[in-house]
């Protein structure tokens, strides 16, 4: 069976062409042609040269294939122009999903993530059923992806077979990029005094993987599968990361105002002044939030299993280490910082 994969070069793209050949699939990678292929390096699939901002690159990528997995997007969302992020995240998606309608694509899985669902309750975690509830200024990349949810609906309605992932954060090898896992990076070059109030949901990315094939597989068409593992406070989740990593655990969770408060400033300093920041007012401010997610539907529907996030995390440290990134502070001696 034949797949092409939007977004191979980046961290799930390059993952999912892994399991994808582990599998028995033969893997078309669409890539521009100045993509870096570091994520791929090792791996087996056929370049196909295209950009999903480029409706006519996509034609020749289509050819002969069953299964469509669009996972291409900007998801470092506090390194890049909201403007080219709508144009990969919404005008790419639709151009995809017309390629696939106009080849007659069997399938298209479509990568979206948990933020177009919005943020939660404190507390709380939301499932598929939940709607995009903050302003899209406030969280331009989760808009983004609510947007591209409701291009695929207008394809589903024209009658192209898509079936939509929500990834929560996802952690695991091959993140060149330092996407999520820049959080065990750091971690492991400096000790992490404190940690913010709120907390996240994390997720393998070989689990996610499997998510999307299962999807492919499964999946019923029209409806979302949030993809997730485990729901942490911040302080659980350094506190895993430390412990992998061989540093001393936080020691202080700070006050929620302190991050609400500060966001607004961030803000300023970026758009009125010009500083460039290692963190977004966004990434601040929700710091306070806990974007915890129900993974049951996926449970159920696709028979998702995870792995718990202590696996998740050695997992994705041992890589940084084996290939370079970092050196392991429990073995002095392997390993070379680049």
């Amino acid at each position: 069976m034949l797949a092409l994969v939007t977004g191979a070069t980046g961290f799930i793209g390059a993952n999912l062409v892994e399991a994808l050949t582990q599998r028995g699939w033969t893997v078309r990678a669409l890539h521009r042609s100045s993509s870096s292929l570091k994520a791929l390096h090792g791996l087996r699939y056929e370049s196909a040269i295209g950009d999903v901002t480029e409706a006519e690159s996509l034609v020749a990528a289509m050819v002969g294939v069953e299964v469509v997995f669009h996972v291409a997007a900007v998801a470092d969302y506090w390194r890049s122009d909201v403007g080219r992020m709508m144009r990969v995240n919404v005008d790419g998606t639709r151009n995809v999903l017309q390629a696939a309608l106009d080849a007659g694509v069997r399938r298209v899985v479509f990568t979206s993530s948990c933020a177009s669902l919005g943020c939660p309750p404190l507390g709380q975690a939301l499932d598929e059923r939940a709607q995009f509830n903050l302003q899209p200024q406030e969280f331009p990349y989760g808009y983004s992806k609510h947007l591209a949810e409701q291009v695929c609906r207008e394809f589903v309605a024209r009658g192209l077979d898509v079936v939509i992932v929500n990834p929560a954060v996802v952690f695991g090898p091959r993140d060149v990029n330092l996407i999520s896992s820049s959080l065990i990076v750091e971690a492991a070059r400096r000790v992490i005094p404190f940690v913010p109030p709120g907390g996240v949901s994390v997720v393998d990315v070989a689990d996610v993987c499997a998510g999307h094939i299962a999807a492919a597989e499964r999946g019923r068409t029209g409806e979302r599968y949030i993809l997730t593992a485990e729901n942490l406070t911040y302080w659980q989740l350094f506190g895993v990361i430390a412990e992998v990593v061989g540093r001393p655990r936080p020691r202080l969770v700070l006050p929620a105002a302190l991050f609400r408060a500060a966001a607004p400033l961030l803000k300023l300093l970026h758009h009125r002044l010009g500083w460039k920041l290692p963190v977004s007012a966004e990434q601040v401010r929700f710091a306070a939030e806990t974007f915890w997610f129900d993974p049951g539907k996926a449970r159920r529907d696709l028979g998702l299993t995870a792995r718990p996030p202590i696996e998740t995390i050695a997992r994705t440290y041992a890589w940084y280490v084996e290939n370079g990134y970092l050196q392991d502070r429990r073995r002095p001696n392997r390993g070379a910082l680049r």
